[in-house]
């Protein structure tokens, strides 16, 4: 793909993989135009296919469904669609590919949007009712019946940008104050977002693993109530809101298939997502273990290269921090430690894990905003477009692709977890305007 010569970054890929087989081609992809780009690949050593779902307690069978109706009660829900992309799966040599487009998700931008606002009003409704000795609904909650107790709190959390935007909204729907902390390799426009919705905003030094540390701390000091999308324990007071975070991603799932079923299509047999601390890709992954078990989708999830932390604990057989600046263009998955909860789905339920370069990423975000693998031009942010470029970096026949058992009958789910969430970082990358795209 020709180099737009907008405002693009320079690219240092001087940062070495975990210790995998690393692939190069450059070869073109016909219709498309996508070129191969560098990745790293592991099929996940510890995976147990035929093993019924464990993880009951953590995920249980309801727990998505109390979230759809919660979520889908708030007068702005509507499932975001599923396109089909006849170019990337003529490229990847399967018979479909779908991509969930989650760019609309309640006008925020991504699924995080899902979770971050599910979790604050979880978290009220269980202040509240507390404070009043009786169950309170988050009806009420949304309606202001309990605006004088909820101006009292405070929700904090860390964050990349979406999950901060998301919990800022949360809190201003729900009457609350919201404190976000960014690290500083979050963008301007980001925090711009954010403080448009009446958060304020803490800058830290550092990576996000840190400014999670600290907003913790704060939390502990101020009496705050986190509302945190990674756990540094896989059970018991930490890892609470997580799961209800991960209860809101599951509705992005739940929807596709309802969404399958009524066009008459099978679910897929693979999916491949993007992964910062694992929440996403272990929430889906429970769904789909409990709903299909050993018949369930294979799960390849995909990280950043410099952020690889859930291939390299996968290598390890245990939890593994990545150190140093994670630097990366996908910001958003810019993650260094693994959330301990969703750590043992994914470990288990994982099918393989990839790390994808940062030109992989463009290259997605400029196809699809060409038009080149679907219908119709689609604006999607760097990180929200990761599960895509691993799916299109695979050497159609190759060894990676066969121990996937990707083939002409394969239906594979992908899931655009953000649009142009930063307009100027879009711009610069794809080297148009999200309004001149389509």
């Amino acid at each position: 793909m020709a180099d737009s010569g907008v405002g693009r970054p320079r690219f240092d890929h001087s940062f070495q993989a975990a210790p995998t087989r690393l692939y190069q081609s450059t070869k073109g992809c016909g219709d498309c135009s996508v070129s191969r780009s560098a990745f790293s690949f592991l099929v996940n050593p510890h995976r147990t296919p035929a093993e019924p779902f464990p993880f009951h307690a953590e995920f249980p069978p309801r727990g998505g469904a109390a979230a759809l109706a919660a979520l889908s009660a708030c007068p702005r829900y509507a499932p975001t669609p599923l396109i089909s992309l006849p170019g990337a799966a003529q490229r990847s040599g399967v018979a479909e590919v779908r991509y969930k487009d989650e760019s609309g998700r309640f006008g925020l931008g991504s699924f995080k949007a899902l979770g971050g606002a599910y979790a604050v009003a979880r978290l009220l409704a269980e202040e509240v009712s507390r404070a009043l000795g009786r169950p309170v609904g988050l009806a009420e909650l949304a309606r202001g019946e309990h605006a004088e107790l909820t101006r009292r709190l405070t929700v904090v959390c860390a964050s990349d940008g979406n999950h901060g935007r998301a919990v800022a909204a949360g809190a201003k729907v729900f009457r609350t104050r919201a404190v976000i902390y960014f690290h500083e390799g979050v963008s301007d426009g980001r925090e711009a977002a954010v403080r448009t919705l009446g958060a304020e905003v803490v800058r830290t030094k550092g990576v996000y693993d840190e400014s999670v540390r600290l907003a913790g701390e704060a939390a502990v000091r101020e009496g705050w109530l986190v509302v945190s999308d990674t756990a540094a324990e896989p059970a018991g007071e930490t890892a609470g809101v997580p799961l209800m975070v991960m209860e809101g991603y599951r509705v992005l799932v739940m929807e596709a298939l309802d969404q399958l079923r009524a066009a008459g299509r099978p679910p897929p047999t693979h999916l491949f997502l993007q992964s910062g601390v694992g929440g996403l890709a272990a929430a889906v992954t429970a769904h789909l273990w409990s709903e299909f078990g050993a018949d369930r989708p294979k799960v390849v999830v995909v990280e950043p290269t410099r952020a690889d932390c859930l291939m390299r604990s996968a290598a390890a057989g245990q939890p593994v921090a990545v150190e140093g600046d994670l630097q990366t263009l996908m910001a958003g998955l810019a993650c260094g430690e693994v959330s301990r909860v969703a750590w043992p789905v994914l470990k288990a339920g994982a099918e393989a894990f990839m790390a994808i370069d940062d030109l992989a990423a463009v290259d997605a975000m400029q196809a699809l905003a060409e038009g080149g693998l679907g219908a119709e031009p689609i604006v999607a942010g760097e990180s929200g477009v990761a599960g895509l470029a691993g799916l299109l970096a695979l050497p159609l026949g190759g060894a990676e692709w066969l121990s996937l058992g990707l083939g002409p009958s394969s239906r594979v789910l992908v899931v655009g977890t953000e649009g142009a969430t930063d307009p100027d970082i879009y711009h610069a990358l794809v080297g148009r305007r999200v309004a001149a795209v389509g």
